[in-house]
């Protein structure tokens, strides 16, 4: 499929695919997957019953979205990272969210130990694990950033391998921190700490505006264009690292605070990458790579297992909220998302902007200390 016509048909599906993902969260179930899950998924389908390309066969588009549109949308999304706010999220949660940080790098640690997970996936070993520490801090943009640089996305099978495991066993989690909240609190209950106003505004009401995207889009472009002429003089520096700084430099300035529309337009852009990422999802190749397969499943297992028995022991030990340490434990696995989906579906309202900044927290730093693990096991 190389003819525009047919290189419009993949561009348009892969927005229709991110629209009814984000309007499968409409409903009460669709909440608790969220919108990143259900876009990898459809896609994944569409990709395997033959309506799409494979991305690991290659593809104009495809090439176009990890090249560019991913790099914006980490760009513009790190733009929302007002790092003086980080005081309202409150002092319980943001110790719990960087206690849950910690738990991760000992989780991957752990499962580096036991797994010996060089065996089956070779000489990008490390990078994978950095890849999972990345995201298990603050979502899928470190996952993606950190994949980007050691160009972890252009081995196919692996690439699509991580993504499907990542899914496969982050859902569940999810799906736990969902329930556990509501039989712990009957089994040993705890005063729920409000940390924010109720009421709060949902991300979902963001307003945006010509002037807003005209210059989001060109500090992000300006970005990437820097970041490339830095890596270009000093070519050791990781690139996404570079960007990364950037951004968080920038997201400082009260003029940029102040432009509307970060969050949906770099939303929109990680969830094209996203979409892109579940034509990766080849189950054919997965099952063929089986061996692969049980590796990663039992790395990130034993991963989150590590993390929670860490997140909840340590919460419960000091009589902790057990909603809060719900949306923090989410914050890590999933991102601001998972953490926005939790403290609805737990109906703690005033979880949902404490949620949102801790979970910029974790992309802000989850990509500095993915890269760390991974350059430790190098």
């Amino acid at each position: 499929m190389s003819n525009p016509s047919s290189l419009l048909f993949v561009a348009a599906t892969l927005c229709l695919a991110v629209f009814f993902a984000n309007w499968l969260t409409r409903f009460s179930w669709g909440k608790s997957v969220g919108t990143p899950i259900f876009a990898i998924l459809i896609c994944a389908v569409l990709a395997n019953t033959g309506l799409i390309p494979s991305a690991m066969d290659g593809h104009p588009i495809y090439d176009g979205v990890f090249t560019y549109i991913a790099p914006l949308g980490i760009f513009i999304a790190l733009l929302e990272v007002d790092l003086k706010s980080l005081k309202k999220a409150g002092l319980p949660l943001l110790l719990l969210f960087l206690l849950g940080s910690l738990a991760t790098v000992i989780g991957v640690l752990t499962a580096w130990v036991l797994v010996q997970p060089a065996e089956a996936i070779g000489p990008l070993a490390p990078a994978v694990a950095g890849m999972y520490t990345g995201t298990y801090i603050g979502g899928a943009i470190n996952f993606n950033a950190i994949a980007l640089h050691y160009k972890v996305n252009e081995a196919g099978t692996l690439f699509a391998a991580t993504t499907v495991v990542d899914n496969l066993v982050g859902t569940p989690w999810i799906i736990a921190t969902l329930i556990l909240p509501k039989y712990l609190q009957k089994l040993f209950p705890r005063k729920k700490n409000e940390t924010a106003a109720s009421g709060e505004k949902s991300l979902s009401q963001e307003s945006i505006s010509i002037s807003s995207i005209s210059s989001l889009l060109a500090l992000a472009l300006l970005g990437i264009a820097v970041s490339k002429a830095v890596v270009t003089w000093f070519p050791q520096v990781p690139e996404i690292l570079v960007l990364t700084s950037l951004a968080l430099v920038l997201a400082q300035f009260p003029a940029v605070q102040q432009l509307r529309g970060k969050h949906t337009l770099g939303y929109f852009l990680i969830l094209l990458f996203l979409a892109v990422v579940g034509t990766l999802c080849d189950l054919g190749a997965l099952v063929e790579v089986g061996d692969l397969a049980f590796t990663l499943i039992l790395f990130v297992t034993i991963l989150i297992l590590v993390h929670g028995l860490v997140v909840f022991g340590v919460g419960a030990l000091f009589k902790m909220d057990w909603d809060m340490i719900a949306v923090a434990s989410q914050a890590n696995i999933g991102g601001t998302t998972t953490a926005l989906a939790s403290a609805e579906s737990l109906q703690r309202p005033d979880l949902l902007i404490p949620g949102i900044l801790v979970g910029s927290l974790g992309n802000a730093i989850g990509t500095y200390i993915g890269f760390a693990v991974a350059s430790g096991l190098f």
